[in-house]
């Protein structure tokens, strides 16, 4: 059976965080996983960019059983303390689940601790210092990249989701480096630098 990697819509969610990651794990890993949408407590959600998706799950049917949950950003994590995605949030991370955020849902992560003791990145630091306020002690740990991965919480900013979708790629661990790493360079550059493996050359799978 698929392991389903869970990706947390709300309401105005930004169309272009979910694109490469959703397409990349269908691509590159979709014998072993399948992507599956949630909503807070309905079944539509509607994107910035006007795009209506019918949810799989909402917050209370969520299956016990998942491989991560992804949090996209958009504009609608600053309206509400979302007790019950904290509770999701919490328990992913109890179970050791891959939790990937983008955007303002990294900055999320900061308004409940969770970025306290892991490098981590965002749309910007003191955004995220005055929307958390005291929640928020981990600026030692902020690091100015657009994607970082620690721990397995992955975070990136919202011009990042190339960026994100790699890193959460890689934090599966099922799928080469170096067929990330291609597939990458393809969308970022256009073209390969990374030479496709052969017989003669082949992955290496220990990396």
């Amino acid at each position: 059976m698929k392991k389903e990697i869970l990706f947390l819509l709300l309401d105005k969610w930004s169309d272009w965080e979910t694109a490469y990651l959703s397409v990349g794990i269908q691509m590159l890993a979709g014998e072993s996983y399948c992507v599956k949408t949630v909503a807070i407590d309905k079944k539509e959600v509607i994107s910035i960019g006007g795009f209506k998706t019918v949810c799989d799950y909402n917050l209370s049917t969520i299956p016990k059983e998942y491989e991560a949950l992804i949090l996209i950003g958009g504009l609608s994590w600053r309206k509400d303390s979302y007790d019950e995605i904290k509770k999701i949030i919490n328990q992913s991370l109890e179970k050791k689940k891959i939790v990937g955020a983008i955007c303002d849902a990294a900055g999320f992560l900061g308004t409940i601790g969770v970025l306290n003791n892991i490098k981590h990145t965002c749309n910007d630091l003191h955004d995220l210092k005055s929307w958390a306020g005291d929640k928020y002690l981990g600026e030692d740990k902020f690091i100015p990249k657009m994607a970082v991965s620690d721990n397995g919480v992955i975070t990136a900013n919202g011009t990042a989701s190339l960026e994100f979708a790699k890193e959460v790629l890689l934090s599966l661990k099922n799928i080469p480096n170096e067929t990330i790493e291609k597939w990458y360079q393809f969308h970022k550059l256009g073209c390969y630098t990374v030479p496709w493996p052969t017989i003669e050359n082949p992955i290496d799978t220990s990396k």
